[in-house]
């Protein structure tokens, strides 16, 4: 993952603009996404040891993998990591293949720097970001395949907008999740990026990438609505943090460089104004449509 995460996210390195997990989630559910957040982040720092080799990070990660399978084969596994998670996967059921992807993903960070197409960043993605949506899912009790795929769209976008409010970050750490193919078409070096020069091609390049992730959660915003009471007020919320600082990354040209988007208190007003009424709107509108207005 990519990489500075908010501390109220699931995912280290992700999303710190977006509140996983907040205290607008049911009571019941904060321990479990307590302890899928600790694994994540504990597994996350391992692959962002910068100054350790990344032989020691990838031993450190495939330990983890060795306790997940031990407590798939029913063995106590002595790590307060697994200790305070192990009861949660059994009580929800949650597949250890999710966790074993998020580990994949963080393998990866420790040997690949550049990805030559869209594609590849989109498996990264599909290993980094997608297994925490389907992860809450189960957790809600919630196995829709239309929900899992909306979920999906959203985290994979949300790990775009955090690649590209995090380039100048990624760069520090000698990666760059830009499509290199792309990045080619509009004549942008790596030399571009170590200096924070948006210019003109910069400006194009990254209209094309904010697009892209913007859709890309519109797609999957249906979730938003389908998920009912806190689950879905929160789902909306981290959607509407999205679009806020895809809107701030276009406001500035892509010019994260010198204006790294961040939320502001205004703007979580702004959200949870928004997250409310678009629930008590749909439900009003759905209410005429029965009948229910009067008419």
């Amino acid at each position: 993952m990519s990489h500075e995460t908010q501390r109220n996210m699931l995912t280290p390195g992700h999303y710190e603009n977006f509140p996983v997990g907040s205290i607008f989630m049911p009571a019941r559910l904060r321990a479990p996404i307590r302890a899928i957040y600790t694994f994540a982040r504990t597994a996350d720092d391992f692959a962002d040891e910068g100054d350790v080799e990344a032989d020691v990070r990838l031993a450190r990660l495939a330990e983890f993998h060795a306790h997940l399978h031990a407590l798939e084969r029913g063995e106590a596994v002595d790590d307060p990591v697994f200790q305070a998670l192990a009861p949660h996967i059994r009580r929800f059921d949650l597949p250890y293949s999710l966790f074993h992807d998020l580990l994949s993903a963080f393998e990866q960070d420790c040997t690949k720097t550049r990805y030559a197409h869209f594609g590849e960043v989109m498996d990264y993605c599909k290993r980094s970001a997608n297994p925490i949506g389907r992860l809450l899912l189960k957790l809600y009790g919630d196995e829709d395949a239309k929900h899992q795929a909306w979920s999906d769209g959203i985290c994979s976008a949300l790990q775009l907008i955090n690649f590209l409010q995090d380039v100048a970050v990624d760069w520090k750490k000698n990666r760059i999740y830009l499509p290199q193919d792309e990045m080619a078409k509009f004549g942008i070096s790596e030399r571009q990026i170590a200096e924070g020069r948006c210019d003109a091609l910069w400006q194009q390049f990254m209209k094309t990438q904010i697009e892209r992730a913007r859709r890309m959660l519109q797609a999957g915003a249906p979730l938003g609505l389908a998920l009912k009471g806190r689950i879905g007020f929160e789902m909306r919320l981290i959607i509407l943090g999205g679009e806020r600082i895809l809107s701030q990354l276009h406001e500035s040209r892509g010019d994260m460089f010198q204006q790294r988007p961040k939320l502001r208190w205004t703007d979580w007003l702004n959200m949870l104004w928004r997250a409310a009424y678009t629930r008590q709107s749909r439900a009003s509108a759905s209410s005429c449509g029965s009948g229910g207005c009067g008419h």
